[in-house]
């Protein structure tokens, strides 16, 4: 992160206002912030163009280095036929958005849906600038629009040959009505979509000028560190500030909500240091006898529970394995994890009895508005909330809390900017966590090793319960059963088994659950295709073939894994001390699968030599970014399957650090190699998917190389030595 990013609260707002001489051109009405001022106009204003011809593509999604920001600029330079080399971006704050009539609509960027959600609506925004501009063109020369085209930001008149920039002529296409309908380009047709353009953020992060919420300087700024009850549920019972008040730079102790106290200083550290010397008392409230071995009861109770949401059923579950001529079971489990973004929760905050500004990595802008609103006790339009680039996401920066926090304290200086960043103690112990869940899975098959029922029950955690219990369904949580649903676009079961149940055993503990990166489509993966592979085996079956007998109706989910089995060398001798497993699933809109290669050393120790990952998102907009995506993910991935869990003690989470918390090292990750098969007939998203088959891939491939099963992740407590 930039070291020396001293900004001005103007700089950081980067919009049309700043640059004149810039019109904006939309799908809507077209204006520029001058004009908007006041106004709720239905705009959708995409595209700033100078007269100079830069472009500047104006992006409400949040960018965390999956590359949505330079996928959906060449989404709308693809429509707008423009010069990609003129292309840059910015983005709109969310109270231009609300004052706008939410023209940039979802602020929102999760669930791998930054493109998916968004591609519709961005490429009309660049059609409609596209066609007024062309129309401006045309008009000044008195001939007819049939006879201009557009290429690389310039517009010809067919005929004579004559041009004109798109700068030349923004200003009079501003002024024009705007299209009701435009046609889009079909795929085929796409010179700078589809194509492995150069990110747009990669230069200002390699030479440093890339500014993250952690670097952001202001006039004036204080800095605040805060700590938080480390058991959830728990309160602030009382604190001592004479103790600390007149360290160097404190300014002022305060109490913040009901569980939480900062300090505020000239600097961070001396912030930070007066708080680890404040003395504190903490009320632990009802849940400060909680242990991970307490929460593991509640699970394993959930799983022999008569009651249980449904997720998918058909026909006879428990009849059909009754009647098996063979029976199999095995139980899962899956642990709390930390989503451990590199860069830890921040905001700054501006109060005064007149506005409130605020400057943060988010996910959510307008979550982060909203948040900002409520704490500062001022009106929508007297509030706005200023994005920059995230230093990771992975859902955690999807919840605004830490918003809140820098608001309340800055209404207690009021007139001075604020800037709290969390300690990584501090980020580690106060997140929302992946759920925890456990899982029964018992098969029945007949006497030719077919699967004829399967019944899968989990137990645990349902994240929509803690943070939306609204978007619950009669009790049910549909986030539960992701990649198991009866069909639909989002997470259908790949195999056809004549009786099927699959169901859910809330259990809810203390810990509060969030939406971390793959969700819950990582164990179910892990349930899903160990388990399978443990039917393969009992029935005698090559464990590819097992899966291709139940997808005949699955065509997509079967071309995945194919496509890794072939890659991965399936069916064919394994290199020396090696064995091979594989995994498929399907959620986020996509179809996904992995193969791995792995070595088990006779002391235990797990080396992943390869591992194939194939994905059909529909649609691939920067295939390089795809690959990157894939390969990211896997390391996301693998570190969970190897390290990383987050136990309880005391009903506190007991790692708060990276010692403790490790992720993959260079030196433990395997080679990579991506295959995108797009079908062009659908979008999907990317960022997330292939987490998921991550681990069961090379869990699979661990019982083919050493003929243990590992069903409790992470690995580091797994023993595989042999005698």
């Amino acid at each position: 992160m930039a070291d020396n990013a001293v900004l001005s609260r103007r700089s950081l707002l980067k919009g049309s206002a700043a640059a004149v001489g810039a019109f904006t051109l939309g799908f809507s009405i077209p204006f520029t912030e001058a004009q908007a001022q006041g106004a709720t106009p239905e705009v959708n204003a995409w595209v700033v163009i100078h007269p100079d011809d830069r472009i500047v593509v104006r992006i409400a999604r949040s960018e965390m280095g999956q590359g949505t920001l330079t996928g959906l600029a060449q989404l709308v330079a693809e429509e707008l036929e423009a010069d990609w080399s003129k292309v840059s971006w910015e983005y709109p704050t969310p109270g231009e958005n609300l004052r706008r009539n939410r023209v940039w609509r979802n602020f929102a960027t999760g669930g791998s849906r930054g493109i998916r959600d968004s591609h519709q609506y961005v490429r009309e925004g660049g059609a409609a600038a596209r066609i007024m501009l062309v129309q401006a063109a045309a008009k000044e020369w008195g001939v007819p629009e049939g006879e201009c085209r557009a290429a690389k930001s310039v517009i010809t008149h067919t005929p004579t040959g004559r041009t004109v920039t798109y700068g030349k002529v923004a200003a009079a296409a501003a002024k024009l009505d705007v299209p009701k309908e435009v046609k889009l380009k079909p795929a085929s047709e796409w010179t700078i979509a589809g194509k492995s353009v150069k990110r747009l953020d990669t230069v200002d992060k390699l030479n440093g000028k890339q500014v993250y919420g952690a670097d952001i300087r202001l006039p004036g700024m204080l800095n605040a560190a805060i700590k938080a009850c480390p058991v959830f549920g728990g309160t602030l019972a009382s604190f001592d500030a004479a103790k600390v008040t007149g360290m160097p730079g404190v300014k002022k102790v305060v109490q913040v909500d009901r569980r939480t106290v900062a300090v505020i200083a000239d600097h961070w550290w001396q912030a930070k240091t007066a708080l680890d010397a404040l003395p504190i008392t903490w009320d632990n409230g009802p849940h400060a006898s909680v242990s991970s071995e307490t929460i593991a009861a509640t699970l394993r109770e959930g799983l022999d529970a008569e009651q249980a949401f449904e997720g998918n059923k058909a026909g006879d579950a428990k009849g059909a394995i009754a009647s098996a001529a063979k029976r199999v079971e095995a139980t899962y489990s899956y642990p709390f994890q930390n989503h451990a973004c590199m860069e830890p929760m921040n905001a700054t905050a501006l109060w005064t009895p007149e506005k409130c500004e605020v400057w943060c990595p988010t996910q959510n802008g307008e979550s982060a508005l909203a948040a900002a609103i409520e704490a500062s006790g001022h009106p929508a339009a007297k509030c706005d909330v200023y994005k920059v680039h995230l230093g990771g996401g992975f859902g955690r920066r999807g919840r605004s809390d830490y918003v809140t926090q820098a608001v309340l304290i800055a209404k207690q200086m009021p007139g001075a900017p604020v800037k709290l960043l969390w300690s990584r103690e501090e980020d580690m112990l106060q997140g929302t966590y992946h759920p925890i869940t456990m899982a029964r899975l018992v098969g029945g098959l007949d006497k030719d090793g077919n699967l004829t029922g399967l019944h899968m029950r989990i137990s645990g955690q349902s994240i929509l319960s803690g943070v939306n219990p609204q978007g619950l369904q009669n009790g049910r949580d549909p986030f539960v059963f992701q990649g198991l649903n009866p069909g639909g676009q989002e997470g259908p079961f790949g195999y056809g088994i004549p009786n099927l149940l699959i169901d859910h055993a809330m259990r809810n503990p203390h810990v509060p659950p969030g939406f971390w990166r793959g969700v819950n489509l990582n164990q179910n993966a892990i349930y899903v295709e160990c388990f399978m592979d443990e039917l393969a085996h009992a029935a005698g079956v090559d464990p590819l073939e097992f899966r291709r007998r139940m997808m005949k109706n699955t065509p997509r989910h079967l071309a995945v894994l194919e496509a890794v089995a072939k890659g991965i060398g399936w069916g064919s001798p394994s290199a020396p001390g090696t064995a091979k497993g594989l995994a498929q699933i399907m959620g986020f809109g996509s179809y996904v699968a992995a193969a791995a290669e792995v070595s088990v050393s006779n002391a235990g120790e797990i080396k992943v030599h390869r591992i194939v990952a194939a994905t059909n998102p529909g649609h691939v907009v920067n295939p390089d970014q795809v690959a990157a995506q894939v390969e990211g993910s896997f390391v996301y991935g693998l570190s969970a399957a190897f390290h990383q869990e987050c136990t309880v003690k005391n009903g506190r989470i007991v790692e708060e650090n990276f010692d403790t918390y490790p992720a993959m090292r260079i030196n433990e990750m395997p080679k990579v190699e991506s295959i995108l098969v797009p079908s062009g007939d659908f979008w999907g998203g990317v960022g997330e998917p292939t987490i998921a088959v991550a681990a069961p891939a090379v869990l699979n491939a661990i019982f083919a190389a050493t003929g243990k099963r590992v069903r409790s992740l992470p690995l580091k407590n797994a023993d595989l030595r042999r005698a």
